[in-house]
């Protein structure tokens, strides 16, 4: 049985309807990010979960109990649903030590003094953090008060925590590192999270689960290479890592495959028109989408290759990223080497050159 099921769920702020209908399965000690741009419902989905907004319409069951469910009139209040919650800001108690951040939540559940002290000091031991009980918030640098905010919600050791893109306040090398550090804790308790991002790499790297949302519904749910090596729509293939958008001509589509124009050239590519009939499917205009790491700088013409002409380069570190021009549009290309200006060929390989 799923951890948490999310059943047609709608919700309204007046007469604008922000979720439109998610259906959602999430499985026991599996880590899930809430993925989209802002405004795609993620944040208010989250919320919903919690018991912090109350749908219109639907259901959410944790270990097959409802917490809500509008046709029945079931809506939990969030201190009976026994989440753990960890927000954007943290929200630590500045006057009170971290020791009394993270007892807090246990105080008003009437836990003992005993049980108190004894699960605070292994939720903070987790968090790595044990030596620092004493401190305040204000003594703490950012990433530790993130794992103050971690240690509370996971005191009283809920079924699932929910964390509203608890790392947008750290600086770029400290998201990087509580990454890793997030993912391997919470594996190694075996909960159930539902993380909350519009950051596409953070989502790839601590989910088993991305489940990609905009304007209020659900685009695709899957894994993490799922979304990215098999996106379902162009939305999801233009929003997952960075790609080289293309106008296309569609002359021909067969068995899976289209063959397109970018000007005079031709290439073939794979057919993404979902539900369309190889002999309905439209010809005339169409949208290519490939990855910029897909394209490849090759030495001459040949196969699903075009000609371009060399524009500038920025320098990554451990590579370069080009971009050339071919019949007004723009490609960018990432390389180990050095690219001269003037003529080039780019190779597009008709399996990662998606047509929609």
């Amino acid at each position: 049985m799923p951890k948490l099921v999310i059943e047609d769920l709608h919700l309204r702020y007046g007469s604008v309807e922000v979720l439109k209908g998610i259906d959602a399965r999430f499985e026991e000690g599996s880590v899930v990010c809430l993925l989209g741009r802002s405004g795609s419902g993620k944040t208010t989905l989250l919320r919903s979960i919690a018991g912090l907004e109350e749908p219109s319409r639907g259901a959410i069951r944790i270990d097959g109990r409802p917490v809500f469910d509008a046709a029945a009139r079931v809506n939990l209040p969030p201190e009976r649903r026994d989440l753990g919650f960890v927000f954007q800001s943290y929200a630590l108690w500045p006057h009170r030590t971290v020791f009394e951040n993270v007892a807090y939540g246990l105080r008003l559940r009437g836990e003992s003094k005993a049980g108190i002290g004894t699960k605070v000091r292994a939720a903070l031991d987790g968090v790595g953090l044990g030596a620092l009980g004493e401190r305040y918030p204000s003594q703490l640098s950012g990433g530790q008060q993130q794992r103050v905010a971690i240690a509370r919600a996971l005191v009283y050791e809920p079924p699932v925590i929910l964390l509203d893109e608890p790392l947008s306040n750290l600086d770029a090398k400290l998201r990087e590192e509580a990454r890793i550090w997030i993912r391997a804790l919470i594996k190694r308790l075996g909960i159930t999270a539902v993380f909350v991002t519009h950051d596409q790499s953070e989502a790839l790297a601590i989910a088993d689960q991305v489940v990609l949302l905009d304007g209020g519904r659900l685009v695709q749910s899957g894994t993490p290479e799922e979304l990215y090596e098999r996106p379902a729509t162009l939305f999801a293939s233009e929003f997952m890592g960075t790609n080289n958008t293309l106008t296309l001509g569609v002359t021909e589509r067969r068995s899976g495959r289209t063959r397109v124009t970018l000007g005079p050239h031709a290439l073939w590519g794979t057919d993404r028109i979902a539900g369309a009939a190889p002999a309905k499917a439209p010809t005339g205009a169409a949208k290519g989408v490939i990855r910029i790491e897909a394209v490849r700088l090759v030495d001459g013409a040949g196969e699903n290759r075009i000609p371009v002409e060399y524009e500038t380069s920025i320098y990554l570190g451990n590579q370069f990223e080009h971009l050339f021009r071919c019949e007004g549009q723009s490609l960018r290309v990432l390389s180990h080497q050095r690219v001269a200006p003037g003529p080039h060929w780019l190779e597009c390989p008709p399996d990662r050159l998606w047509v929609f």
